[in-house]
């Protein structure tokens, strides 16, 4: 995978990914780290868009994991919380039928 900076890119566009083989995925990294990736897309774009898609959909959940392991909560407050919700939605039907 190559790297290029997104000044780079910004500045230079298509010329600043010429010495990428095709193919190559390319790491577009800005000040603060890597920001994005440009992934070729060969062969049939559905599918590698349906591939992409669920790559992304993994890395959320991942990161969506660790975020709730820093805020445990029980079965019992998720139950509550639940509760509450279900509360209120029945508060506002019976609003709007009134």
């Amino acid at each position: 995978m190559r790297q290029v900076s997104l000044r780079e890119f910004r500045t230079r566009g298509s010329k600043a990914l010429g010495n990428v083989p095709q193919g190559e995925t390319v790491l577009l990294a800005g000040q603060q780290g890597p920001a994005f990736f440009l992934v070729p897309v060969l062969g049939d774009v559905a599918l590698e868009d349906r591939e992409l898609r669920r790559a992304m959909a993994r890395a959320s959940l991942w990161q969506y994991a660790r975020l709730a392991e820093q805020y445990p909560i029980t079965d019992e407050e998720i139950d509550q919380e639940i509760d509450a919700v279900r509360t209120a939605r029945l508060a506002r039907q019976k609003n709007r039928q009134s």
